[in-house]
């Protein structure tokens, strides 16, 4: 039987990933729905290539999200908008006990603990898509939850890594959106540059495995190979590695709980591992994160202690910061200062879908009255 997929943010680059992986196996895969923002003609051909009847764009709103996440009736609903907009279906689908394979941050950052309630109580499971969260799960099948001791998570360091302080407050955009190995859009670029992208990654994985922030670390890989580490209370440590391609942990979640066979590099342990296929050895390094030069991390650490809509604040307001930079009204190391002067104002209320989102639209108001006072605006 093949697995009947519904993706929320086709056109996007998880989800235009996810077709392709869906294309090189038609005999797992079957598109049941699809939903976009406003590339509509992009939407329109893969309808047609992958002969889909349901389908929505943002002009349809929040009931055409919902058509596609239950009324398609998939097996697995591949969550990969960005925001709030797709809340109420991914809530849907996991209330109906439809399996969603999860990339999108702000939901699992804001309404996490619900969410994992509500896919315990219906039997959903949540499968990340990130490659961070799909190593610590792949790690942790089979595993006793009780003997982990930490889990990390690598960060590639984004195009900044070997930059100064001062380098780093006057970056370009362009700079921002040269990541070393990841493609990716320019939101979660700039924000793997600012290293925001692995604070709330840490929030994340809070949410999806139980864990406090003191047991979630990070560890700066440029290769980008190994993708997650679980220490075990025994002392034992499983790394989960696999070159840097997105494919991968999409079409792990899509399969789960069986895997695909899709490797290129059968045969070839070194190239299994992350090598370039001509490459005689392989490398592997590991840093310490720095938090004075990438300050967004201490805010996400911060907002993660704080709790309740604290979390959905930092996401809000980081994707105003963003925007400002993106669009030329701030600097690019003005980031970090848009969101701390959000979160001064956040209160850590009790999670609800509703106090989630007060709190996202309170940050962002915050955050763009910080835009505007470093502009010199006045309002």
């Amino acid at each position: 039987m093949r697995k009947r997929v519904a993706i929320l943010g086709s056109t996007g680059s998880i989800g235009t990933q996810a077709l392709d992986v869906i294309a090189r196996h038609p005999d797992r895969f079957t598109v049941a729905g699809l939903a976009a923002g406003k590339q509509i003609d992009k939407l329109r051909e893969q309808a047609e290539r992958f002969d889909v009847e349901v389908t929505a764009c943002a002009a349809d709103g929040p009931t055409g999200l919902l058509r596609v996440a239950v009324e398609s009736k998939p097996d697995i609903l591949l969550a990969a908008t960005d925001g709030f907009v797709s809340f109420d279906a991914v809530f849907a689908a996991v209330e109906r006990g439809i399996d969603v394979a999860l990339a999108n941050k702000e939901l699992i950052v804001g309404a996490g603990e619900l969410l994992m309630a509500s896919a315990a109580q219906s039997g959903s499971q949540i499968v990340p898509v990130d490659s961070e969260h799909s190593a610590i799960f792949q790690c942790l099948t089979g595993e006793s939850r009780e003997r982990v001791q930490a889990i990390v998570l690598t960060a590639s360091g984004g195009p900044f890594w070997r930059k100064t302080a001062s380098e780093i407050e006057n970056a370009s955009l362009e700079a921002a959106l040269a990541h070393p190995t990841w493609q990716m859009g320019v939101k979660n670029t700039v924000d793997s540059a600012s290293m925001m992208n692995k604070g709330l990654e840490v929030i994340e994985a809070s949410r999806l495995f139980g864990l406090t922030g003191d047991r979630i670390g990070i560890l700066v890989h440029p290769q980008s190979i190994a993708h997650g580490i679980v220490i075990f209370t025994d002392g034992n440590v499983k790394i989960q590695a696999a070159p840097p391609d997105m494919r991968l942990p999409i079409g792990y979640a899509l399969a789960y709980p069986d895997r695909l066979d899709a490797s290129a590099a059968a045969g070839d342990p070194l190239a299994a591992i992350g090598a370039h296929p001509e490459a005689s050895s392989l490398r592997y390094d590991f840093e310490r994160a720095d938090l004075e030069r990438f300050p967004c991390v201490r805010l996400a650490y911060e907002a993660l202690a704080l709790g309740g809509t604290v979390p959905a604040a930092l996401s809000a307001a980081n994707e105003i910061a963003v925007a400002a930079f993106v669009d030329g009204e701030i600097r690019f190391g003005q980031i970090p200062a848009v969101i701390e002067e959000a979160l001064s104002g956040a209160t850590p209320h009790a999670v609800s879908l509703n106090s989630v989102r007060d709190a996202d639209r309170k940050a962002r108001e915050d955050a763009r009255a910080a835009v505007n006072a470093l502009r010199g605006v006045k309002v």
